[in-house]
Protein backbone atom coordinates (compact mmCIF):
# COMPACT_ATOMS: atom_id res chain seq x y z
CA UNK A 1 0.00 0.00 0.00
CA UNK A 2 1.20 3.09 -1.27
CA UNK A 3 0.46 7.00 -1.07
CA UNK A 4 1.71 9.19 -4.34
CA UNK A 5 1.09 12.31 -4.83
CA UNK A 6 0.45 13.93 -7.85
CA UNK A 7 -0.78 17.53 -6.57
CA UNK A 8 0.41 19.47 -3.36
CA UNK A 9 -0.32 22.93 -4.02
CA UNK A 10 -3.34 24.93 -2.62
CA UNK A 11 -5.61 27.14 -4.95
CA UNK A 12 -3.76 27.56 -8.14
CA UNK A 13 -0.77 25.85 -9.69
CA UNK A 14 3.38 27.31 -8.63
CA UNK A 15 6.40 25.87 -10.50
CA UNK A 16 7.02 23.71 -7.84
CA UNK A 17 3.92 22.02 -6.85
CA UNK A 18 0.44 21.56 -9.21
CA UNK A 19 -3.15 21.24 -7.31
CA UNK A 20 -4.67 18.63 -5.57
CA UNK A 21 -4.45 15.23 -6.41
CA UNK A 22 -2.94 12.00 -4.55
CA UNK A 23 -3.14 8.28 -5.46
CA UNK A 24 -3.32 5.82 -3.01
CA UNK A 25 -2.10 2.81 -4.73
CA UNK A 26 -3.39 -0.79 -3.90
CA UNK A 27 -1.85 -2.76 -6.73
CA UNK A 28 -0.28 -5.74 -4.43
CA UNK A 29 -4.26 -5.62 -2.39
CA UNK A 30 -6.59 -6.13 -5.30
CA UNK A 31 -4.39 -4.60 -8.29
CA UNK A 32 -6.16 -1.53 -8.21
CA UNK A 33 -5.56 2.18 -7.61
CA UNK A 34 -7.65 5.17 -5.83
CA UNK A 35 -7.84 8.55 -6.85
CA UNK A 36 -8.40 11.40 -4.34
CA UNK A 37 -9.81 14.42 -6.01
CA UNK A 38 -8.17 15.48 -9.43
CA UNK A 39 -7.21 18.99 -9.64
CA UNK A 40 -6.19 20.30 -13.48
CA UNK A 41 -3.25 18.63 -14.65
CA UNK A 42 -3.49 15.72 -13.03
CA UNK A 43 -3.70 13.65 -15.87
CA UNK A 44 -0.42 15.29 -17.03
CA UNK A 45 1.11 14.27 -13.63
CA UNK A 46 0.58 11.07 -14.15
CA UNK A 47 2.70 11.01 -16.89
CA UNK A 48 5.24 11.39 -14.92
CA UNK A 49 4.54 8.60 -12.62
CA UNK A 50 3.79 4.60 -12.72
CA UNK A 51 0.50 5.07 -12.40
CA UNK A 52 -1.43 2.95 -15.35
CA UNK A 53 -5.40 4.95 -15.57
CA UNK A 54 -7.09 2.04 -16.64
CA UNK A 55 -5.62 0.86 -13.07
CA UNK A 56 -7.51 3.71 -11.28
CA UNK A 57 -11.10 2.41 -10.30
CA UNK A 58 -12.62 4.57 -7.81
CA UNK A 59 -12.35 8.42 -7.45
CA UNK A 60 -12.74 10.61 -4.43
CA UNK A 61 -13.62 13.85 -4.11
CA UNK A 62 -13.13 15.88 -1.22
CA UNK A 63 -15.36 18.93 -2.83
CA UNK A 64 -16.02 21.29 -5.79
CA UNK A 65 -13.46 23.93 -5.90
CA UNK A 66 -11.51 24.21 -9.00
CA UNK A 67 -8.45 22.80 -7.75
CA UNK A 68 -10.04 19.61 -6.61
CA UNK A 69 -12.01 18.46 -9.75
CA UNK A 70 -11.00 20.45 -13.13
CA UNK A 71 -8.56 17.49 -13.87
CA UNK A 72 -11.01 15.15 -13.95
CA UNK A 73 -13.13 15.61 -17.24
CA UNK A 74 -9.64 15.05 -19.01
CA UNK A 75 -8.91 12.16 -17.01
CA UNK A 76 -12.16 10.31 -17.68
CA UNK A 77 -11.75 10.87 -21.31
CA UNK A 78 -7.47 10.12 -21.33
CA UNK A 79 -8.74 6.79 -19.37
CA UNK A 80 -10.57 5.32 -22.43
CA UNK A 81 -7.82 6.58 -25.31
CA UNK A 82 -5.17 4.59 -22.59
CA UNK A 83 -7.17 0.94 -22.75
CA UNK A 84 -9.81 1.95 -19.60
CA UNK A 85 -12.34 -0.74 -20.18
CA UNK A 86 -13.16 -1.84 -16.42
CA UNK A 87 -15.59 0.01 -14.68
CA UNK A 88 -14.96 3.03 -12.95
CA UNK A 89 -16.83 4.58 -9.42
CA UNK A 90 -16.25 8.38 -8.48
CA UNK A 91 -17.52 9.60 -5.30
CA UNK A 92 -18.10 13.31 -4.20
CA UNK A 93 -20.89 15.91 -3.53
CA UNK A 94 -23.94 15.65 -4.92
CA UNK A 95 -22.97 18.85 -7.28
CA UNK A 96 -20.52 15.93 -8.83
CA UNK A 97 -22.85 13.93 -10.98
CA UNK A 98 -23.87 17.09 -12.69
CA UNK A 99 -20.40 18.52 -13.29
CA UNK A 100 -19.28 15.71 -14.29
CA UNK A 101 -22.13 14.88 -16.98
CA UNK A 102 -22.30 18.23 -18.23
CA UNK A 103 -18.71 18.24 -19.40
CA UNK A 104 -18.86 15.11 -20.89
CA UNK A 105 -22.19 15.67 -22.83
CA UNK A 106 -20.74 18.94 -24.33
CA UNK A 107 -17.14 18.30 -24.94
CA UNK A 108 -18.82 14.67 -26.51
CA UNK A 109 -16.67 12.65 -24.51
CA UNK A 110 -18.00 8.70 -24.93
CA UNK A 111 -16.06 6.48 -22.69
CA UNK A 112 -15.23 3.31 -23.19
CA UNK A 113 -16.32 1.90 -19.89
CA UNK A 114 -18.92 1.82 -17.39
CA UNK A 115 -19.13 5.08 -15.06
CA UNK A 116 -20.99 5.60 -11.50
CA UNK A 117 -21.30 8.53 -9.74
CA UNK A 118 -22.22 8.45 -5.74
CA UNK A 119 -23.08 11.53 -3.94
CA UNK A 120 -21.46 11.15 -0.37
CA UNK A 121 -22.86 12.53 2.67
CA UNK A 122 -21.83 13.11 6.60
CA UNK A 123 -21.36 9.89 8.60
CA UNK A 124 -21.88 7.81 5.66
CA UNK A 125 -20.37 4.62 5.50
CA UNK A 126 -18.92 2.80 2.50
CA UNK A 127 -18.29 -0.94 2.43
CA UNK A 128 -15.81 -1.30 -0.58
CA UNK A 129 -14.42 -4.51 -1.35
CA UNK A 130 -11.51 -5.32 1.57
CA UNK A 131 -12.21 -2.06 2.72
CA UNK A 132 -14.70 0.33 4.61
CA UNK A 133 -14.97 4.15 3.87
CA UNK A 134 -15.98 6.74 6.57
CA UNK A 135 -16.96 9.96 5.29
CA UNK A 136 -17.23 13.08 7.43
CA UNK A 137 -18.13 16.63 6.85
CA UNK A 138 -15.52 19.13 7.17
CA UNK A 139 -15.64 22.95 7.85
CA UNK A 140 -14.59 24.70 4.39
CA UNK A 141 -17.92 26.96 3.81
CA UNK A 142 -18.84 24.86 1.06
CA UNK A 143 -19.68 21.38 1.29
CA UNK A 144 -15.80 19.44 2.14
CA UNK A 145 -15.25 15.63 3.12
CA UNK A 146 -12.72 13.71 4.68
CA UNK A 147 -12.18 10.33 4.50
CA UNK A 148 -11.54 7.55 6.44
CA UNK A 149 -10.27 4.11 4.28
CA UNK A 150 -9.78 0.81 6.90
CA UNK A 151 -8.63 -1.84 6.13
CA UNK A 152 -10.31 -5.60 6.83
CA UNK A 153 -8.61 -7.64 9.25
CA UNK A 154 -6.08 -10.00 7.63
CA UNK A 155 -5.75 -13.78 8.80
CA UNK A 156 -2.30 -14.14 11.01
CA UNK A 157 0.07 -15.78 10.48
CA UNK A 158 0.31 -20.03 10.29
CA UNK A 159 1.72 -21.69 13.19
CA UNK A 160 4.38 -23.50 10.95
CA UNK A 161 5.92 -25.24 14.22
CA UNK A 162 2.29 -26.30 14.97
CA UNK A 163 1.46 -28.09 12.15
CA UNK A 164 4.66 -29.46 11.49
CA UNK A 165 4.46 -30.94 15.38
CA UNK A 166 1.03 -32.36 13.89
CA UNK A 167 3.20 -33.99 11.16
CA UNK A 168 2.01 -31.99 8.32
CA UNK A 169 4.95 -30.87 5.78
CA UNK A 170 5.02 -27.78 4.17
CA UNK A 171 3.41 -27.78 0.80
CA UNK A 172 0.41 -26.55 -0.62
CA UNK A 173 -1.72 -27.57 2.04
CA UNK A 174 -0.01 -24.69 4.13
CA UNK A 175 -2.06 -22.16 1.83
CA UNK A 176 -5.37 -24.33 1.72
CA UNK A 177 -5.28 -24.76 5.56
CA UNK A 178 -4.94 -20.27 5.97
CA UNK A 179 -7.64 -20.33 3.57
CA UNK A 180 -10.02 -22.24 4.66
CA UNK A 181 -11.61 -22.85 8.16
CA UNK A 182 -11.46 -26.36 7.61
CA UNK A 183 -9.64 -28.48 5.78
CA UNK A 184 -9.86 -32.14 5.51
CA UNK A 185 -6.25 -34.02 5.96
CA UNK A 186 -5.89 -37.92 4.91
CA UNK A 187 -4.58 -39.84 7.78
CA UNK A 188 -4.68 -36.36 9.99
CA UNK A 189 -8.28 -35.63 10.03
CA UNK A 190 -9.79 -32.09 10.51
CA UNK A 191 -7.60 -29.38 10.94
CA UNK A 192 -9.17 -26.23 11.90
CA UNK A 193 -7.79 -22.88 10.87
CA UNK A 194 -8.24 -21.57 14.41
CA UNK A 195 -5.92 -24.02 16.12
CA UNK A 196 -2.92 -23.19 13.58
CA UNK A 197 -3.33 -19.27 12.74
CA UNK A 198 -2.32 -16.62 14.64
CA UNK A 199 -4.64 -13.64 16.06
CA UNK A 200 -5.26 -11.64 12.80
CA UNK A 201 -3.58 -8.84 12.08
CA UNK A 202 -5.20 -5.42 12.10
CA UNK A 203 -5.78 -3.74 8.56
CA UNK A 204 -4.10 -0.46 8.17
CA UNK A 205 -5.61 2.95 8.40
CA UNK A 206 -5.59 5.99 6.38
CA UNK A 207 -7.19 9.37 7.06
CA UNK A 208 -7.12 11.86 4.12
CA UNK A 209 -8.65 15.47 5.21
CA UNK A 210 -9.04 17.74 2.85
CA UNK A 211 -9.71 21.75 2.81
CA UNK A 212 -10.81 22.26 6.14
CA UNK A 213 -10.85 24.45 9.15
CA UNK A 214 -8.82 22.72 12.31
CA UNK A 215 -11.80 21.41 14.84
CA UNK A 216 -11.08 19.01 17.70
CA UNK A 217 -14.72 17.34 16.28
CA UNK A 218 -12.56 15.61 13.31
CA UNK A 219 -10.59 13.65 16.01
CA UNK A 220 -12.86 10.58 15.47
CA UNK A 221 -12.12 11.10 11.83
CA UNK A 222 -7.78 10.40 12.23
CA UNK A 223 -7.87 8.54 15.07
CA UNK A 224 -5.27 5.76 15.37
CA UNK A 225 -4.49 6.39 11.93
CA UNK A 226 -1.57 4.76 10.26
CA UNK A 227 -0.89 8.03 8.43
CA UNK A 228 -2.82 11.19 8.42
CA UNK A 229 -2.52 12.98 5.04
CA UNK A 230 -4.17 17.02 5.92
CA UNK A 231 -4.15 20.41 4.29
CA UNK A 232 -1.58 22.77 5.71
CA UNK A 233 -2.49 26.03 3.63
CA UNK A 234 -1.10 28.23 5.67
CA UNK A 235 1.99 28.53 8.00
CA UNK A 236 1.71 28.62 12.06
CA UNK A 237 1.28 32.59 12.04
CA UNK A 238 -1.22 32.86 9.58
CA UNK A 239 -3.75 31.19 11.91
CA UNK A 240 -6.39 34.03 11.39
CA UNK A 241 -5.99 34.24 7.89
CA UNK A 242 -6.45 30.20 7.95
CA UNK A 243 -9.71 30.44 9.47
CA UNK A 244 -11.03 33.60 7.41
CA UNK A 245 -10.35 31.61 4.50
CA UNK A 246 -11.70 28.50 5.35
CA UNK A 247 -8.45 26.57 5.78
CA UNK A 248 -5.45 24.85 8.50
CA UNK A 249 -2.09 25.98 9.58
CA UNK A 250 1.01 23.59 9.33
CA UNK A 251 0.72 23.30 13.08
CA UNK A 252 -2.93 23.10 13.74
CA UNK A 253 -2.78 19.64 11.26
CA UNK A 254 -0.03 18.74 13.84
CA UNK A 255 -1.84 19.45 16.51
CA UNK A 256 -4.67 16.98 15.19
CA UNK A 257 -2.45 14.17 14.24
CA UNK A 258 -1.05 14.46 17.88
CA UNK A 259 -4.94 14.72 19.70
CA UNK A 260 -5.39 11.66 17.48
CA UNK A 261 -2.59 9.31 17.80
CA UNK A 262 -1.52 9.08 14.57
CA UNK A 263 1.18 7.09 13.71
CA UNK A 264 2.59 9.61 10.56
CA UNK A 265 1.23 12.65 9.57
CA UNK A 266 2.07 13.89 6.03
CA UNK A 267 1.17 17.49 4.99
CA UNK A 268 0.18 18.57 1.64
CA UNK A 269 -2.21 21.39 -0.03
CA UNK A 270 0.72 24.16 0.34
CA UNK A 271 -0.23 27.96 -0.06
CA UNK A 272 1.91 29.13 -3.48
CA UNK A 273 2.95 32.37 -1.52
CA UNK A 274 5.29 29.73 0.04
CA UNK A 275 8.62 29.24 -1.71
CA UNK A 276 10.98 26.51 -1.55
CA UNK A 277 13.28 27.73 0.80
CA UNK A 278 10.18 28.20 3.05
CA UNK A 279 9.72 24.57 3.45
CA UNK A 280 12.06 23.34 6.01
CA UNK A 281 10.31 26.34 8.38
CA UNK A 282 7.17 24.62 7.27
CA UNK A 283 7.64 21.39 8.40
CA UNK A 284 9.43 22.57 11.81
CA UNK A 285 6.38 23.97 12.64
CA UNK A 286 5.06 20.88 12.43
CA UNK A 287 7.65 18.51 14.28
CA UNK A 288 7.49 20.30 17.44
CA UNK A 289 4.09 19.49 17.94
CA UNK A 290 4.01 16.17 16.12
CA UNK A 291 7.64 15.11 15.41
CA UNK A 292 7.00 12.24 12.67
CA UNK A 293 5.39 14.40 10.28
CA UNK A 294 6.39 14.82 6.49
CA UNK A 295 5.88 17.49 4.12
CA UNK A 296 4.42 16.41 0.91
CA UNK A 297 6.15 17.44 -2.42
CA UNK A 298 4.48 16.37 -6.10
CA UNK A 299 5.17 12.83 -6.52
CA UNK A 300 6.22 12.47 -3.48
CA UNK A 301 5.91 8.11 -2.16
CA UNK A 302 5.36 6.98 0.74
CA UNK A 303 4.73 3.18 1.91
CA UNK A 304 2.48 2.34 4.53
CA UNK A 305 3.84 -0.40 6.67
Amino acid sequence: MELIFLGTGAGVPSKERNVSALALSLLQEQNSIWLFDCGEGTQHQILHSSIKPRKVNKIFITHMHGDHIYGLPGFLSSRSFQGGTTPLTIYGPKELKQFVEISLQLSETHLTYPLSIVEVADKMELKLDHFTVYVELLDHGIPSFGYRIIEKEKPGELLVDKLKSLGIKPGPIYQQIKENETVTIPNKGIIYRKDVVGPPKQGKIITIIGDTRYSPRFVSLARNADVLVHEATFRHDKEMLAHQYFHSTTSQAARLALESNCKQLILTHISSRYQQEENDQLLQEATVIFPNTKLAYDFSKFTIH
